[in-house]
């Protein structure tokens, strides 16, 4: 594993939402708080996409260059190409209150999204799932959700309410591709005085977690055990993905918001986007089952 570097030196109030398209070969993700969607390949200069409301993560949908994307009144039909996207399902479109949040593509295509307060207000939130034109409400009561993930056999699912300092895991039906049963503890980061931020899993099911006010990433195992630990040059680490042509770069989203002046003076890189080469690689975000 190679020393983290600087993949996009961007300035992002709040970076989140990474997703590697291998139609473009190149890495997706959002500023929030800025409305904006942001691209850059390996190589090549920084592309820019300016919305009129808060985006927060995307999905691929098959057989185009176009994402499915997820924003504070709905899910889109977005074309990078043209800067055009077409509404295909509202959620929460008439609560002013909230904005969505982290989102990943389950093992079957199913789309997680979810929502929280845009102050984060305690218990505004929700998550659901959508898959082949519905959407179901997961769970609600939630403040600030995260580490939405998948293991690589679509069995499990991890999820955390980061206010709560725990990311837990819930077994899915493989019928439904809901969750069954109650949830269980998988990581208890409680006393670091960290907050569990998004999570990635690799090909060996491992847990790539970044952790809010920790300068850091860490690497679970399968049973939840620390593996190791990878630091970067900015506290507020928000989001991983893994890409690249093996998927064996992890991918770092990193945020600006509510540091004071003397701490950004101590984080001139805060915003950024970091990646570091890994020895694992992580699995392909599969195509959505519209």
């Amino acid at each position: 594993m190679s020393e983290p570097y600087v993949f996009a030196k961007t300035e992002c109030s709040l970076g989140e939402g990474p997703l590697w398209s291998a139609r473009h070969d190149a890495l997706f993700w959002v500023d929030i708080n800025n409305h904006l969607v942001l691209k850059k390949g390996i190589t090549g200069d920084l592309e820019t996409w300016k919305f009129d409301e808060p985006v927060s993560a995307f999905a691929q949908i098959p057989d185009s260059d176009d994402f499915m994307l997820s924003s504070a009144t709905g899910l889109y039909r977005w074309s990078p190409g043209t800067h055009t996207r077409n509404l295909i399902l509202p959620v929460e479109d008439q609560n002013p209150v909230t904005r969505s949040n982290d989102a990943r593509t389950d093992r079957t295509g199913g789309f997680w999204i979810s929502s929280m307060g845009r102050k984060a207000e305690k218990g505004a939130g929700s998550l659901y799932r959508f898959f082949k034109g519905e959407l179901a409400k997961v769970a609600g009561d939630i403040t600030i959700p995260n580490s939405l993930c998948f293991s690589p056999d679509g069995s499990t699912a991890y999820f955390s309410d980061t206010v709560t300092s725990q990311i837990i895991k819930w077994s899915l039906n493989a019928q439904s591709g809901l969750p069954e049963g109650p949830a269980e503890v998988f990581a208890d980061i409680s006393g670091t005085g960290f907050g569990p931020d998004g999570s990635v899993v690799d090909a060996e099911g491992y847990l790539w977690n970044a952790q809010w006010g920790g300068y850091r990433v860490v690497r679970y195992k399968p049973d939840g055990m620390v593996d190791r630990i990878v630091e970067i040059d900015a506290s507020q680490a928000s989001c991983p993905a893994f890409g690249g042509a093996d998927y064996k770069t992890l991918f770092i989203t990193t945020a600006r918001e509510n540091l004071s002046e003397e701490q950004l003076a101590k984080e001139p890189l805060a915003g950024s986007v970091f990646a570091v080469s890994i020895d694992t690689p992580g699995l392909p975000d599969l195509e959505l089952q519209m």
